[in-house]
């Protein structure tokens, strides 16, 4: 039983890391521009010849 309240444990651990992981990272604006990276590869590169 005591395996089983520490598999418990740790994976409530986990998920509160990547809610918080989730929280910064809609903070710091990485979800801002979801076209513009969608667009910017259909646009051909100067680099292109």
């Amino acid at each position: 039983m005591d395996g089983m309240a520490l598999i418990i444990a740790s994976a409530f651990l986990m998920g509160l890391c990547m809610l918080a992981l989730l929280v910064w990272t809609m903070n710091s604006g990485q979800y801002d521009d979801l076209e513009g990276d969608a667009n910017r590869i259909l646009l051909p590169d100067d680099n292109d010849r």
